[in-house]
């Protein structure tokens, strides 16, 4: 029985993502691009810049002779159908942009992990696994004097460990076993950084699944609506919402960040350091900017389906899905009663137009022709205007800021007040030039007037004659710089 029900759970998850990846006929060649390019470096891309460079190697495989018949836009679509990709659409992004999905990044992990050369058993795992139960032993236990005893043993070992450092006796771990900890970790770290997808994922899952209850559910005041309309946020206070908030909250705390940043910055100054390979030493020079990028993608994804949901049922929308889910199981109900008296060929005396659209050829599209809007006359030359001095000088005084005019206007206002504001010295002398005067002051008090952090409303009349106000910053002119305005 128990190797039937194993057989039974293994032929379900042959199904899954994962498996069928790693079945497929070209795993091989899937595999290598999507780990090349968005698993190595860049983790997120653009459609035409994946297109590409996804293009350039299929024309380098089929050169040595691989059968890849299909074009690149195919091959990413059915690796997005399969699953293997997701796709979304950035806030001021101008296209789509792709990432591997969960599955196709265990299915990744699991082949660079039958690759890789690794003992059985290695000295850091164990002493992780020892670590972690000693530490789970201790936290769960609730006899007082148990906990005593082992707080003075650690106590002892501590002041053992002070006095030999005193003592001059300073025992560090070899290189090797310290380049074996730190490609552990580094693998660890890697697999929490993918976790976010998965995480993401659980989100995405968990939307979906509330709003079927919700438009499925019978009656006015089901449980999740009840919950929604009680401002209960569903999608944050699940299992993986709490989860990922303790995590959000440990990941951003000040006090874990910059210790976490300390070792890595003391870890990569030591020496066994300079073994690691690039790729690893990379890895940990951003693994706290990883994490981070990382988390706020998938808090950003939470944020946006609690808010989408509540907004689902607030307008009332679940109302309109409900409707058209009862229609839906009504027609089915009635196909299946009558689905032994009548054929799909029998005539029952309805007809349905069905909607369509015309599809002409592009050859019987016309061109334009531009010589059938040519002008057969000529342009005829316009007689010259007569112009004045007067007339050039208003055009002048229109397209240029007449900062004579306004300084006079500053020095007179100071020859009365200690200060004075632009919206103070417009209404005593109105804007003579409309919005060109208030730039004019603007500009003089940027060079000669005190700049304030308040801003105040100032008013004039357009050329035009409508008056007209807007809001600028408080400058004040002194009769201290009154001498640099001559």
């Amino acid at each position: 029985m128990k190797a039937l029900r194993q057989i039974a759970v293994n032929q379900r998850l042959r199904g899954e993502t994962t498996w069928r990846l790693l079945a497929a006929g070209n795993a091989p060649v899937v595999l290598g691009l999507l780990q090349a390019h968005l698993l190595e470096r860049e983790r997120r891309l653009p459609s035409s810049i994946l297109h590409e460079r996804i293009e350039r190697d299929l024309e380098l495989l089929r050169a040595e002779g691989r059968d890849l018949p299909q074009s690149v836009r195919a091959y990413v679509a059915q690796w997005l159908r399969d699953g293997y990709l997701e796709r979304s659409y950035q806030p001021g992004a101008s296209e789509e942009e792709y990432e591997l999905g969960p599955a196709a990044v265990q299915a990744i992990r699991f082949v660079q992990a039958l690759g890789e050369r690794r003992a059985v058993a290695t000295e850091s795992r164990l002493s992780l696994v020892i670590r972690q139960l000693a530490l789970l032993a201790e936290q769960t236990e609730t006899d007082p004097v148990s906990r005593i005893e082992h707080l003075e043993r650690e106590r002892r070992r501590i002041e053992a460990a002070i006095e030999a450092v005193q003592a001059g006796r300073v025992e560090a771990l070899p290189d090797e076993r310290a380049l074996e900890r730190v490609r552990e970790i580094v693998a660890l770290a890697d697999e929490l950084a993918a976790d976010f997808q998965r995480v993401r994922a659980e989100f995405g899952q968990l939307n979906r699944e509330l709003r079927e209850r919700i438009v499925e559910g019978e009656g006015s005041r089901g449980e999740v609506l009840a919950a929604l309309f009680e401002g209960v946020d569903l999608i944050a206070e699940s299992d993986a919402g709490r989860t990922f908030k303790a995590f959000w909250r440990l990941l951003t705390d000040p006090e874990q960040s910059l210790e976490l940043e300390a070792a890595l910055d003391q870890v990569l100054a030591r020496d066994f350091a300079q073994r690691l390979e690039r790729d690893e030493r990379r890895f940990l020079l951003r693994l706290t900017k990883l994490l981070l990028e990382r988390g706020a993608d998938v808090h950003d994804v939470l944020q946006r389906f609690a808010r989408s949901l509540k907004q689902f049922v607030q307008s009332r929308e679940y109302l309109e899905q409900r409707r058209l889910t009862r229609l839906l199981r009504e027609a089915q109900r009635g196909a299946l009663e009558i689905k032994d008296r009548l054929r799909p060929a029998d005539d029952i005396g309805h007809e349905l137009d069905l909607t369509s659209s015309a599809i002409r050829s592009v050859s019987q599209l016309g061109l334009h022709d531009p010589s059938l809007d040519a002008v057969e006359a000529g342009i005829a030359l316009a007689e010259p205007a007569a112009i004045s001095l007067e007339a050039v000088g208003e055009l002048v005084a229109h397209s240029e800021i007449d900062f004579r005019r306004l300084k006079q206007h500053i020095r007179a206002a100071l020859g009365e007040r200690d200060q004075i504001s632009i919206s103070a010295v417009l209404s005593r002398y109105p804007a003579e030039q409309g919005l060109g005067s208030v730039v004019g002051y603007l500009a003089l008090g940027s060079r000669h007037g005190v700049v304030s952090e308040r801003s105040e409303t100032v008013a004039w009349e357009g050329l035009d004659g409508v008056a007209r106000q807007a809001r600028i910053p408080c400058v004040y002119f002194v009769r201290e710089r009154r001498d640099e305005l001559a």
